[in-house]
């Protein structure tokens, strides 16, 4: 079976090729090997789309290198995504499931200019501290350290007042944007993880215990957002039943539209790919005795930033599911969102 499902999707990414080619363009192959490398950005800086083929892993990747800070440049290059097996793939972030049975008709759209522009809001990660040096990240995908950071990043000084706000002296921009989410938590999940934050710079520090903090953006709002923040139709029904007078006809109505009811509030979780919020959520707070502090901090919200300290002992901070730090006790990092970050990406009906 996984010997099928390869030459599956190696035969369609000879299709992909082919009608590129057919119309008169020139075409790099890259492995994901190879794009996790400092090859990538040799490719970056030649293409004028890069057009990944598989899945939205396969997407997510080709957008973390598709980035200004990563590939040391000032072009944005588009992205458009191929599902490369739709029957077994959901494929959000690629065209529509049926560009998949002819690639060609796709590609002549784009080549005549036939399609939208979209932009993709993306997380903006920065360490800050007293001496601008951060961790070497770990590539978590052929699980190896990875340098990239050093070589395309300096540190800078922070203004007075973050400065003296948040403690530290310098910032250092991650090269890695996040186009889902950034989540941080203890490298072990069944360890309590212990944070603080400010939202957009307010002069409140929300502490709290939980399982993690997931921050999204409007793409990533369809993944793990949803995931950690759905309910089910039992969950209305436990609900309702647990009203006084759980007897009355209304009642009765609404428990019959239990199912109608959750997956409305699911949708509602949904945002716009270009919305320029993040959403913070806090995953299975702790909400006993002092905690959170204050009791009025939400466990979801929206914001413009999000500052995060750790008090964790041996947590990370992990860049779409892809590249993590180390994000120990005393560890800080704000998370922005800055519009010139935005992912640029092909839309075709």
């Amino acid at each position: 079976m996984i010997l099928y499902l390869h030459n599956l999707h190696k035969d369609f990414e000879k299709r992909v090729v082919q009608s590129f080619q057919d119309v008169g363009c020139e075409v790099k192959m890259a492995s994901r090997l190879e794009f996790r490398s400092s090859l990538s950005k040799d490719v970056m800086r030649w293409a004028d789309v890069i057009v990944p083929v598989g899945g939205d892993g396969t997407f997510l990747l080709s957008a973390g290198r598709a980035s200004p800070l990563f590939a040391l440049s000032q072009q944005k290059t588009p992205i458009v995504g191929f599902n490369s097996d739709p029957l077994h793939s959901e494929g959000r972030l690629m065209l529509p499931k049926h560009y998949s049975d002819n690639p060609a008709d796709a590609v002549a759209r784009i080549k005549s200019g036939d399609f939208k522009w979209m932009h993709r809001s993306r997380v903006r990660t920065t360490f800050l501290g007293n001496n601008g040096e951060i961790p070497e990240s770990t590539d978590l995908f052929r699980h190896i350290e990875v340098k990239m950071e050093q070589v395309t990043t300096k540190p800078e000084l922070l203004d007075q007042n973050m400065a003296r706000k948040y403690k530290a002296r310098m910032k250092r921009v991650l090269p890695y944007l996040a186009l889902n989410e950034v989540f941080i938590g203890e490298h072990l999940s069944a360890r309590v993880s212990h944070l603080q934050l400010v939202l957009d710079h307010q002069d409140v520090v929300n502490k709290t215990k939980c399982s993690g903090l997931c921050v999204s953006t409007g793409t990533g709002s369809t993944s793990w957002h949803t995931s950690i923040n759905r309910i089910t139709s039992r969950c209305v029904e436990d609900l309702l039943k647990s009203l006084p007078n759980s007897s009355l006809p209304d009642l009765s109505t609404l428990l019959a539209s239990s199912e109608e009811i959750a997956q409305q509030y699911n949708r509602n979780l949904l945002f716009a790919p270009d919305d320029p919020r993040l959403c913070y959520s806090v995953r299975e707070q702790i909400c006993v005795g002092v905690w959170p502090m204050p009791k009025t901090f939400k466990e979801r919200d929206f914001g413009q930033s999000v500052f995060v300290k750790s008090h964790c002992l041996d947590a990370n901070l992990v860049i779409d599911g892809s590249i993590m730090y180390p994000f120990n006790d005393g560890a800080k990092a704000l998370l922005e969102v800055h519009p010139e970050d935005a992912l640029l990406t092909i839309a075709l009906d």
